[in-house]
């Protein structure tokens, strides 16, 4: 009886992380498709609507620390459902008032709470099934690559159907599924349940060991990567030549296989442990798909896509789980998980906008794939030094 609560216990578990992480891209990655339509209709720039990607990507990087207050106010299950209704709510407001200032107001909103939410769901983890991190961090990855994917691919039929401001609207229906999921999560049973405060007076901060700030920089790195690939990889493809449904379809791809390798790749960390065998082979998909992107045809975009793919599937879970695999209990994950992503983000949010003010004054992206190769040189080089278990402060 006792084992078949507990596997009920994580099935709901597993269920209501994979309808929380579908909303922390959608709000987002539904902009990319929409970059020319949203341009041509409100007079903007390149610069000016890569700010909609930009500012959710830095609020998530400034409002992270927000995460500890959360937790320790609310609670980890009310703060996630409170900061659900609002990406919901703010997205929905987009569909009624499609004005650049209400688009830019909102991306501020939702990108402070998808920042609140990303450290609160890896500290739940933490304390709710410390055996099976690797896991749910993959169904964590799955379900923000499933979301990204849905968003991407679906954008555009939604935008046949209706005009722009509907299409990027609908997706705040993802919102009342979670909260109505997430609200029947309950207690493991065989966890004692720990004080979400209860070490920090002893515990370390995480601001003054190295290791947390080699964290920090790899997180902004793969970010940086992730988010310019969603934004730009589309416009890429058209300049080399692809039609705009083509462009979609390439994207589309991407994100798909970025998908499947967020929940498959996780499942082999227990067997071969080795982080950073994983990281050097993911980081060589990156590079191919990425140097592809230069030097390739038009027929190989379609596997750079791929190989970028891979490449986002495996970093975004290997970055989530490292603070995991340094912290002993939720209340430090928390806040290691709150400062890797707060510094990350905001490392992440500069990408897009800096590509878009280099693409106006370029007229090319070849500048774009040599700066996203340098992100792959760091993070490889990051990943090394965390090789090195002895303790590092500062």
């Amino acid at each position: 009886m006792v084992e078949k609560q507990k596997k009920s216990t994580l099935g709901l578990m597993i269920v209501a992380i994979l309808f929380v992480a579908l909303n922390l891209r959608p709000a987002i990655s539904s902009i990319g498709p929409m970059l020319e339509p949203i341009r041509a209709d409100l007079n903007l720039s390149n610069s000016e609507v890569s700010l909609l990607t930009a500012i959710p990507v830095f609020c998530m990087g400034l409002f992270a620390p927000l995460a500890v207050c959360f937790g320790r106010k609310f609670g980890l299950k009310r703060s996630i459902a409170l900061l659900l209704m609002a990406i919901g709510l703010f997205t929905l407001v987009r569909g009624f008032w499609p004005t650049y200032p209400v688009l830019l107001g909102t991306a501020f909103i939702i990108g402070l709470a998808i920042a609140i939410i990303g450290p609160l769901l890896s500290a739940m983890i933490k304390r709710d099934f410390p055996l099976r991190t690797a896991a749910l961090i993959g169904v964590y990855s799955f379900g923000m690559g499933l979301g990204a994917t849905l968003s991407a691919g679906l954008t555009g039929v939604f935008y046949t159907i209706a005009d722009w401001p509907l299409a990027i609207a609908s997706w705040s229906l993802l919102s009342i599924a979670a909260i109505i999921v997430w609200l029947q999560v309950k207690q493991p049973i065989e966890v004692k349940v720990e004080s979400i405060a209860g070490d920090s007076a002893v515990a370390l901060s995480p601001w003054k060991n190295k290791r947390a700030w080699y964290m920090l920089i790899f997180f902004g790195c793969q970010s940086a990567l992730f988010f310019s690939m969603l934004t730009w990889l589309a416009p890429i493809a058209i300049e080399k030549g692809m039609s705009i449904l083509a462009a979609g379809g390439v994207l589309t791809l991407m994100t798909a296989v970025q998908i499947a390798g967020s929940i498959s790749i996780p499942q082999f960390f227990n067997r071969f442990p080795n982080r950073f065998m994983w990281t050097v082979i993911i980081l060589a998909s990156g590079t191919i798909g990425i140097l592809l992107l230069l030097f390739g045809s038009l027929a190989t975009i379609w596997i750079a896509a791929a190989f970028i793919g891979v490449a986002l599937g495996g970093l975004f879970p290997i970055a989530l789980l490292m603070p995991l695999d340094e912290t002993a209990s939720a209340d430090e994950a928390n806040r290691w998980t709150a400062m890797t992503q707060s510094g990350g983000y905001i490392i992440s949010a500069f990408m897009p906008l800096t590509i878009g003010i280099v693409y106006d004054q370029t007229g090319n992206h070849t500048i774009t794939l040599l700066m996203l190769l340098s992100f792959i040189v760091l993070m490889f080089i990051f990943a090394f030094l965390l090789t090195n278990k002895k303790e590092a402060i500062s």
